[in-house]
């Protein structure tokens, strides 16, 4: 018995179509507010963000979201706005940019459109006490859709001082001073 042939058009349809990663890294940092930074040596910090000319931009510092020291390569970690899961990782490299830089009016700019509750000016208050940031991927991806591992990635709970004093069950309007049903001789209606 001979095997069909294949035909050169039927094996180039078969063959699976190569993803390009940087335009899928921007659509989902363009979509997303929200993606985290793997800091080596410490943990992924979530962060929202701004996506602008091919760079994400980040503040941090009073009246904004915690970050700590970020080293000159970061990995940045973007989640599905779908699904929630793990889309793309891919490695950056980070910038600080102060007023007066080349890229502040574009870091502050777009910041301030995705800030929606911001109040005052907040330009020169982040100018002042925060800290802005360009990330900037580069590379090839460190993940990449079929590229996933099969640990659960689950991380260490960050210490903190917060403590549960004990077991409390919530109870939906309360809870109740006596069982119902049963009669206290106390109280009217009661047999006694």
């Amino acid at each position: 018995m001979t095997e069909p042939s294949v035909s050169p058009r039927q094996e180039e349809a078969a063959a699976p179509t190569p993803v390009n990663m940087t335009a899928l890294f921007a659509e989902a940092a363009g979509k997303s507010g929200l993606l985290w930074i793997d800091v080596p040596g410490d943990r992924a910090w979530p962060a929202w963000h701004a996506w602008e000319a091919d760079t994400v931009f980040v503040v941090s510092g009073p009246g904004e979201q915690s970050l700590p020291w970020l080293p000159d390569e970061v990995v940045l970690i973007l989640r599905s706005r779908d699904t929630g899961g793990r889309l793309l990782a891919v490695r950056a490299s980070v910038r600080t940019i102060a007023p007066g830089d080349d890229l502040w009016e574009t870091a502050t700019e777009a910041l301030k459109a995705s800030r929606l509750n911001a109040v005052g000016d907040v330009v020169t208050r982040w100018g002042q006490e925060c800290t802005v940031r360009a990330l900037t991927p580069f590379g090839a991806p460190v993940q990449a859709p079929g590229d996933y591992p099969d640990t659960s990635g689950a991380a260490p709970v960050p210490p903190s001082e917060a403590t549960t004093t004990g077991w409390r069950p919530w109870h939906l309007g309360g809870r109740p001073r006596r069982r119902r049903g049963t009669r206290f001789p106390d109280e009217p209606g009661a047999a006694g």
